[in-house]
């Protein structure tokens, strides 16, 4: 097993859908002195891991920590290809000429495999998901397929369907430096507003990101090897093809997203807090000074407490509910 993050953090491995091979969780427990409110899965996007995301902490804080300091039992999992779960078996040849690995579809019956898991070592029905950019296709897919398994649904910088050219062709992985990740995470940054992501963050961040490859280093430059079936998807999604259908989505949904992030724009935004229609409660919350990886950035704290707040619930009156459930 890998180096904890946390003493308190409990790892697993457990069987994925694909024979053979394995995902890894991490487990955080809520802390001890509040009264548990529930169950959290995170699920990260397109480039890197739960532990240089949910996991990460900026100057000794993560967005796990502020989740468990609240009352929630929060996991992470790895896809496949990513951090510690078992890459697939074709990563180890070269990628030209094959499908991009890790769809949307694939991912969300890992999914189901975690939930399933965490539901069983909890004595739960449901749990609440939280996900960022292309894991907000995977949460929708999942959620639309298994929604038993779902209690709310946080969607952080969400991609919607768009219209446009088709999608492009991806190579079945990729390889994703230092240089690229620097110039994706600061180029949503208007030029004349200041920075909202440190270079100090980013150097510590860096590190942790190029120990989640143990073959990064290795490579001039050093860069991680991550699965292209993300950016597919991302790719069909703004060609009109997105991944899931949100109507089919009946829990809770809230959308949060960032004042200057691009691949979560206004028109996006509505089009996905009209689409899903079948949820009981919707949110839209865009955060001032934040771009699509603003959960590593200086607004990260209005986050987090947006989405604490959507988790806790108390958002219907009580005599609305008895009426529903007739009770009253």
């Amino acid at each position: 097993m890998p180096a904890m993050l946390d003493p308190r953090e409990v790892q697993f491995r457990i069987p994925s859908h694909h024979a053979g091979l394995s995902l890894f969780l991490r487990y955080l427990p809520a802390n001890g002195d509040v009264q548990a409110k529930g169950v959290v899965l995170y699920m990260h996007g397109a480039t890197f891991p739960s532990a240089v995301s949910v996991a990460h902490r900026f100057d000794g804080r993560s967005w796990r920590d502020e989740l468990c300091a609240a009352g929630f039992h929060v996991w992470g999992v790895d896809f496949h290809g990513y951090g510690e779960s078992d890459p697939y078996p074709s990563m180890s040849e070269p990628p030209d000429g094959r499908e991009p690995l890790c769809s949307a579809d694939d991912a969300s019956w890992q999914v189901e495999q975690a939930a399933c898991f965490i539901c069983a070592h909890h004595s739960v029905r449901q749990i609440s998901l939280v996900a960022h950019s292309w894991g907000t296709i995977v949460a929708g897919r999942f959620a639309a397929r298994c929604p038993d398994l779902v209690d709310r649904l946080v969607l952080f910088g969400a991609i919607a369907r768009r219209t446009g050219d088709a999608a492009a062709d991806f190579p079945a992985w990729r390889l994703v430096s230092l240089h690229d990740q620097w110039q994706r995470f600061t180029a949503e940054v208007p030029p004349d507003q200041s920075p909202v992501l440190s270079r100090r963050h980013f150097a510590e961040w860096g590190k942790r990101y190029l120990d989640s490859d143990r073959t990064s280093r290795t490579r001039t430059p050093a860069s991680v090897k991550t699965p292209s079936g993300p950016w597919f998807d991302i790719g069909r999604a703004w060609a009109g093809d997105l991944a899931y259908e949100p109507q089919r989505v009946t829990a809770p949904v809230a959308i949060i997203r960032g004042e200057w992030d691009s691949m979560c724009r206004d028109d996006d935004a509505h089009w996905l807090f009209t689409a899903f229609a079948s949820a009981p409660i919707r949110r839209d919350v865009k955060i001032s000074r934040g771009t699509h990886l603003m959960h590593l950035e200086s607004s990260r704290y209005a986050l987090y407490r947006e989405t604490l707040t959507f988790l806790t619930g108390g958002d219907q009156a009580v005599d609305a509910i008895e009426r529903i459930e007739g009770r009253a």
